[in-house]
């Protein structure tokens, strides 16, 4: 086996590690060299008017992250065994952001900075303790709609009493000593004060 081949682009003759694979040709592999192919690509998309990322050398071992923007160590990326170099398309780190940016669209329908913008408005505490750091959404369970961003306490004391505004006011009457108690009418029939 020839270990050179001519790119039929470029005209010149290259090592055969240069060349893409291509299992349709006779010796297999494609007729234009890595560099050659690259170039007639980004020709092709920026004819039809799309941008062609520039290719950014990465030194073996490494890989770049298209959502960080860096070049990581193989370390930094979970094993993938579907893609081309067995690695993922994100690092951890920047996988980790994308699920968490996709979270918030699909869960509340807001982006993180939507989020951040809420929090700030709030002054960075919580609307209802107005102590605790504001760090979890609240939203509505039978609308979806946002309400606002709670600390992990208030949150879960709206959920635990199922959002019921009734509730909440029997809860509070309860705390300043007022509580509500029934009063029986007939056997197993209770009749609560208005």
């Amino acid at each position: 086996m020839n270990e050179y081949k001519r790119c039929s682009r470029c005209q010149r003759t290259l090592q055969r590690e240069v060349f893409a694979s291509n299992r349709s040709t006779s010796d297999g592999l494609q007729g234009y060299c890595k560099e050659c192919a690259a170039e007639y690509y980004r020709q092709r998309q920026e004819a039809k008017g799309r941008a062609v990322r520039a290719k950014v050398p990465v030194p073996r071992g490494s890989k770049r992250c298209p959502q960080c923007g860096e070049i990581k160590a193989h370390s930094e990326w979970e094993l993938n065994s579907t893609t081309p170099d067995g690695y993922a398309s994100y690092c951890k780190v920047g996988r980790a952001g994308r699920n968490q940016q996709s979270y918030f669209k699909r869960k509340y329908g807001i982006t993180m900075a939507e989020r951040d913008d809420m929090i700030s408005s709030q002054m960075g505490i919580c609307s209802i303790c107005l102590s605790a750091p504001a760090v979890h959404v609240d939203h509505c369970h039978t609308t979806g709609s946002v309400q606002g961003v709670l600390c992990f306490n208030c949150n879960s004391a709206i959920g635990k009493l199922r959002d019921d505004p009734d509730t909440l006011r029997r809860a509070a009457a309860y705390l300043e000593g007022n509580a509500w108690k029934p009063t029986l009418v007939a056997p197993g029939v209770y009749q609560l004060p208005s």
